[in-house]
């Protein structure tokens, strides 16, 4: 049996969803402008090249895809919660969902298990950029909510 697109999902993101300002959800001059990068990667620690993200804070949207080395950028507004992250990639029937935080400080990561609890918290790499690095799967994985 051949398999459908209702039994695999992509590598067909690139094509059609992303858009020239999906990324690009803040200007740059506005004063909470941050830089939330990072990489997907799989179970084995290999780069996601063909996985798209988004991300939705309120009144505001973005969508990127990853590149080669499954890297990915959105420029966005910081928040004092958190940002939701969406992870749509090949083989996923559904997106994934997680946070995330900018801040270890968060009240609600109290309830999250400590060794896992780092998966949630983008690290800081300058006055406004922030590196977040989601793992699909394996040692280190990222932690995902059901919604």
């Amino acid at each position: 049996m051949v398999p459908t697109p209702s039994q695999t999902v992509g590598p067909f993101f690139a094509h059609a969803l992303p858009y020239a300002e999906g990324p690009l959800v803040v200007p740059e001059d506005h004063p909470d402008a941050i830089e939330l990068h990072g990489r997907v990667t799989d179970g084995a620690g290999e780069p996601v090249p063909d996985a798209l993200l988004e991300i939705c804070q309120p009144g505001l949207f973005g969508r990127c895809e990853t590149g080669a080395d499954g890297s990915y950028r959105f420029r966005t507004a910081a928040t004092d919660g958190y940002i939701p992250l969406l992870v749509f990639g090949r083989g996923l029937l559904k997106p994934v969902w997680t946070r995330v935080y900018l801040s270890a400080d968060a009240p609600f990561l109290a309830e999250v298990d400590p060794a896992r609890r780092g998966t949630l918290v983008a690290r800081k790499e300058g006055e406004r950029s922030y590196r977040f690095d989601v793992r699909l799967q394996g040692e280190d994985e990222t932690v995902f909510f059901a919604f």
